[in-house]
């Protein structure tokens, strides 16, 4: 089960807001999915971000993909590390495989619940 405290994107991006901050981030789906990550570009800090918006993009030896904002605002944090360190998003993707912090001004309207997400994880194709 993933983190009750995190909503989720069908996109497949997460996050968890704490006083008025949200942590972003991928899910173990969306890494699974993804299978051997060679590249992650973050952008940088005070970026603004928009919900429903590419934020970042992340390669596998299968593919480019876009990583879309659950949130709106300004970044105020971002995971410096993780782009050399990739495993962290296999081994923890909902704690240090986390990507950017951002001061919400806003959230999408597709959040989902953490048993919304999973009961749409369950209709996927593995």
């Amino acid at each position: 089960m993933r983190p009750k405290d995190c909503k989720y994107l069908k996109s497949h991006e997460w996050c968890r807001i704490e006083g008025g901050i949200a942590t972003l981030g991928i899910t173990d789906y969306a890494v699974a999915h993804l299978s051997d990550l060679v590249f992650l570009d973050l952008p940088s800090q005070g970026k603004k971000v928009t919900a429903g918006e590419s934020y970042a993009e992340i390669e596998s030896v299968k593919a480019v993909s876009d990583i879309y904002s659950p949130v709106s605002g300004e970044i105020v944090d971002v995971n410096r590390g993780l782009p050399d360190d990739l495993d962290q998003l296999k081994n923890d993707p909902f704690g240090k495989g986390w990507m950017i912090k951002v001061k919400v001004t806003a959230e999408s309207p597709e959040l989902m619940t953490a048993a919304a997400y999973e009961a749409y994880v369950a209709t996927q194709p593995e």
